[in-house]
């Protein structure tokens, strides 16, 4: 990846994490510390690798998306809109009542989502599902999903995972946001999943461990992963929860908390000067 492609990635990422406070903010409701922690994926998803179509989001050969982890819905609502599938100034209408901007996605309702998700490990199932599809289609589109690693604790998680290997489905690309909190704290303490890596391959996944925040690195396991025969990749990303945002990194008291107008101030501001650094 050139220096200004990653520069220009940087920028969007920063500008995804700007809206997720914006919008969590005006809903004084949502998900900040896991949208944050899932948006360098998110950016290199949306703005690097899938072939998607805002003028035609039901393109039948565009490449596949599924937030398992719907609750992270504010940045991949930023990336949707940034992409041009919606006007940027709607975010900010995120959980009004009268608003298509829903606290978890709704495929019905969004422009460019591909799956509706919230109950946690149906995401990684219906993606599994669209992978299926493709390939008795002989369809050459890719499907990528993102799972939260508190996520890993539902058994249809390993449904869906054990399905995946048996059909051999290497059109299929899913990313753990392994940012080691949850709701309750960490997830070691609440019901520990680790080692993710390992378990996955016991299951018979192709397996890439990367740093989740490292866009040139979240591009080469993307780009591995297409060199993979007859096997699903999991990438376990090692995250920080709310990264971008100082006093919300690595604190699980933000997984669900909204900011006040004060603490608002404070996280836009540090974007903001992060964004100035990379335009200058």
């Amino acid at each position: 990846m050139d220096s200004s492609k990653l520069n220009e990635l940087k920028l969007t990422a920063a500008k995804i994490r700007r809206h997720v406070i914006e919008s969590v903010a005006a809903a004084n409701s949502g998900h900040p510390g896991g949208s944050l922690s899932a948006t360098d994926i998110i950016t290199v998803l949306f703005f690097d690798e899938m072939k998607i179509d805002s003028k035609n989001p039901s393109w039948a050969d565009r490449d596949r998306f599924v937030l398992s982890k719907g609750h992270a819905a504010p940045a991949y609502y930023a990336a949707l809109a940034i992409k041009g599938f919606f006007p940027e100034e709607d975010l900010v209408t995120l959980r009004k009542t009268d608003s298509y901007l829903e606290g978890h996605p709704s495929m019905r309702k969004v422009p460019g989502c591909d799956m509706s998700t919230g109950s946690l490990g149906q995401g990684i199932s219906c993606a599994v599902g669209m992978a299926l599809a493709g390939r008795i289609d002989k369809k050459d589109y890719r499907v990528f999903s993102i799972l939260g690693d508190g996520e890993l604790e539902e058994g249809q998680v390993w449904e869906a995972a054990m399905a995946a290997a048996h059909y051999g489905l290497d059109n299929l690309v899913a990313f753990v946001d392994h940012n080691n909190l949850q709701i309750d704290g960490n997830i070691a303490d609440v019901m520990n999943p680790n080692p993710v890596a390992d378990k996955f391959a016991a299951f018979g996944w192709n397996v890439i461990s990367i740093d989740g925040h490292d866009l040139e690195q979240i591009k080469g396991a993307i780009e591995s992963a297409k060199t993979v025969k007859g096997k699903p990749t999991m990438v376990v990303c090692e995250t920080v929860k709310g990264k971008g945002v100082s006093f919300m990194e690595n604190d699980y008291g933000w997984h669900g908390v909204a900011p006040n107008a004060e603490q608002t101030e404070k996280a836009l501001a540090e974007i903001d000067a992060y964004i100035k650094g990379l335009e200058a």
